[in-house]
């Protein structure tokens, strides 16, 4: 019976789930896995899944796709949009939606292993399909290692991977080297002293605090750091106080920086911890402020002779020009632990969910930035069709390419 992709699709995207939370979406992985034949494992760091086609000697293919979904409100009007809600980390209900396309990953996974079930008359070898929790959270591809994955399953000759983004359709976007920056998550809190709103002057204001050191942090980047170099600094979270007439007496931070190596995440550290320290002193704190690192993720680095080698499979299978370099991306992944744990080439790329007309439309007017919702927006959705198929063909091209063919 073959498997309804489409139908597969939406009903992830209407039912998504945070990160380590993914349980609905990894029992229906598991169970496509086990129709299909597979030799499946559950429960991997969590909820990860891990499912083994074997067909005979030959190469060992790992195939990865990430399941967490995002805690945002969905705006993008479809008719499947998510109306989820879940509980974070803190035990707080957030809105949950699949802003990031981690519905797309598993659908396409789950239909490429399809195929190639269908074709392995053609081909020998081993593909492990992958269905990993907490990619949001830079966690997941670790706890699955952390549970024995690589005794548990057979050992990979490559990792291959891909994440839908908004290029238009019908192009793939892959670089040799870094392909995603390394990252790190911090949340820094700042100590004041509290007291009534009426008489500041006998408190230190975290809030104050708080602002000067946001404004200050932007300088990292536009002052500090050479412009032909990569590096961000942004500060996505803010919080302090409970009521108009009270002075807290903390504020908390959460930052996420993103740079190209370790030489310069080193840089931006120090620099990140310098100027906390300093407003915090020129506030007249009493406590000294606290930087905790949430996650940390290294750069995404693709090998190079295996994206050569992939580059000319997807150009001879889908024609010249589909395969782009898109530069380096400054998001961060996970994935790149899965190849360095067992010391082998990684290709991790992209490929495009916009549809190419309103792409080529939106380049034209110089309206990019404002018509093309990206990943992490409430209104990012990848179109479904050729998204979908494409994602699947990619799969089986990018397997095939290291599987070994069958003699007739």
């Amino acid at each position: 019976m073959t498997i309804d992709l489409e139908a597969l699709y939406i009903d992830l995207h209407r039912h998504p789930e945070l990160s380590f939370q993914e349980t609905r979406t990894a029992g229906i992985a598991a169970q496509h896995m086990r129709d299909l034949g597979l030799e499946v494992i559950e429960g991997l760091g969590v909820t990860g899944v891990a499912a083994v086609l074997p067909n005979g000697e030959g190469p060992v293919v790992w195939l990865r796709a990430d399941m967490d979904a995002l805690p945002v409100a969905e705006r993008t009007g479809l008719d499947y949009a998510s109306i989820a809600h879940g509980r974070d980390p803190a035990g707080n209900e957030v809105p949950v939606m699949h802003a990031c396309g981690h519905d797309m990953h598993v659908s396409a996974l789950v239909g490429a292993i399809e195929r190639l079930v269908e074709t392995r008359d053609q081909w020998t070898g081993t593909v492990v399909a992958i269905f990993q929790p907490a990619e949001e959270y830079g966690a997941g591809s670790q706890a699955m290692i952390a549970d024995a994955l690589l005794e548990r399953v057979p050992r990979p000759d490559v990792v291959l991977g891909q994440h839908v983004t908004p290029l238009p359709t019908g192009t793939i976007g892959v670089r040799p080297g870094t392909q995603m920056a390394a990252s790190d998550g911090l949340t820094v809190m700042l100590y004041g002293r509290g007291g009534h709103g009426s008489r500041p002057h006998s408190t230190i204001d975290p809030i104050v605090l708080a602002a000067a050191t946001v404004m200050r942090l932007q300088t990292i980047v536009s002052r500090e750091v050479d412009p032909r170099d990569v590096a961000v600094v942004t500060v996505g979270s803010m919080h302090a106080g409970l009521k108009n007439n009270i002075i807290p007496a903390e504020a908390k931070l959460e930052l996420s920086l993103r740079y190209p190596d370790d030489e310069a995440r080193d840089r931006i550290l120090a620099k990140v911890e310098r100027i906390v320290n300093a407003e915090a002193a020129a506030s007249g704190v009493e406590t000294p402020p606290t930087i905790t690192t949430d996650h940390s993720l290294p750069p995404t680095i693709n090998d190079a002779d295996a994206t050569a080698r992939l580059t000319a499979a997807f150009d001879g299978a889908f024609g010249e020009g589909t395969v782009l370099d898109p530069g380096m991306f400054t998001g961060s992944e996970d994935v790149s632990w899965f190849a360095t744990e067992a010391g082998v080439p990684l290709v991790f790329w992209f490929w495009g969910g916009v549809d190419s007309e309103a792409f080529a439309k939106a380049t034209a007017a110089g309206t990019v930035d404002r018509d093309v919702p990206t990943n992490h927006s409430p209104f990012y959705a990848p179109v479904l069709q050729p998204t979908l198929d494409n994602g699947v063909a990619n799969l089986v091209v990018a397997a095939r390419e290291w599987l070994a063919d069958k003699a007739s």
